[in-house]
């Protein structure tokens, strides 16, 4: 099973955070054969990180929720809160396997949350651009709840239109970059 977790940022909470970087980093190693993508929302600035996306494979729902809660910044108060959702990877591959390589480009996080019948679940035209891409669900899988994707585009507004306006009760873009170890 696939899961989406997004942690977002407390304000307030950058010190802490940079006061734990290897912790976190010696965490997610734990989870290096498991991951798809993974990376920090950043400010606007491209410098002030504002959450934490992590795209992995794991074994339930459950372990979803112990990777999501036992992370370090988790514990120690860094994050406010936690978006965590099943997801489908409709790409089949990782960050790591995308053409357009970890630099090149502006990338961002786009989240829609869903409304009604179910959008989106097939990869749209622009997919050469696509990080990763993919329904949330539930749990079991049964309930689409949205769409998440990491994406290249030359703006927030691009990004944006990969998913369908006017099927979302609401959509979402956070600057994003590549993650991991330096």
């Amino acid at each position: 099973m696939e899961f989406l977790c997004f942690h977002r940022d407390r304000p307030g909470s950058l010190a802490l955070r940079d006061e734990l970087i290897e912790d976190h980093w010696s965490y997610m190693d734990r989870y290096g054969k498991e991951m798809i993508a993974r990376g920090p929302t950043m400010a606007d600035d491209g410098e002030t990180p504002t959450g934490s996306v992590h795209i992995l494979g794991l074994p339930d729902p459950a372990a979803a929720r112990a990777f999501a809660f036992d992370e370090p910044n988790y514990q120690a108060g860094v994050y406010r809160d936690v978006l965590l959702r099943r997801w489908r990877n409709l790409l089949g591959r990782t960050m790591w396997d995308f053409p357009g390589g970890p630099v090149e480009g502006s990338r961002y996080l786009v989240l829609g949350l869903g409304a009604g019948h179910a959008a989106d679940l097939t990869l749209p035209p622009a997919r050469d651009e696509l990080i990763a891409y993919g329904p949330l669900l539930s749990d079991d899988g049964a309930t689409w709840l949205g769409t998440a994707a990491l994406v290249r585009a030359p703006d927030a507004a691009t990004a944006r239109a990969v998913l369908t306006p006017d099927r979302y009760a609401g959509i979402e873009v956070h600057n994003w970059q590549f993650g991991g170890r330096s």
